[in-house]
């Protein structure tokens, strides 16, 4: 089921008179409190939100490590020797 969140996704700041910001003010009351499900279960996972796009989150990218202080990302090159090497639990 399609839920109210103030605008479509992709929608621009132009194109929604700037309802597609995270916090924006002028959206429904309907669509604030899917955004806030949203920014409270997302969050809570440790995701954050890119602001000027409500659909926008990520995790473990540069974005990602700026916004919380890490001091690298979660992920990068592979050495796929050294991945091969680490083992793989057996499926239960």
């Amino acid at each position: 089921m399609e839920l109210d969140l103030g605008t479509a996704i992709d929608a621009t700041p132009e194109e929604s008179a700037d309802a597609c910001f995270t916090d924006a003010p002028g959206i429904g009351g309907t669509a604030r409190r899917h955004r806030q499900i949203l920014v409270d279960a997302l969050g809570g996972a440790g995701m954050v939100n890119y602001p000027t796009e409500w659909w926008h989150w990520s995790y473990g990218d540069r974005y990602w490590a700026l916004i919380t202080g890490a001091a690298h990302t979660r992920y990068g090159p592979v050495d796929l020797a050294t991945a091969r090497s680490i083992p793989v639990p057996a499926e239960r």
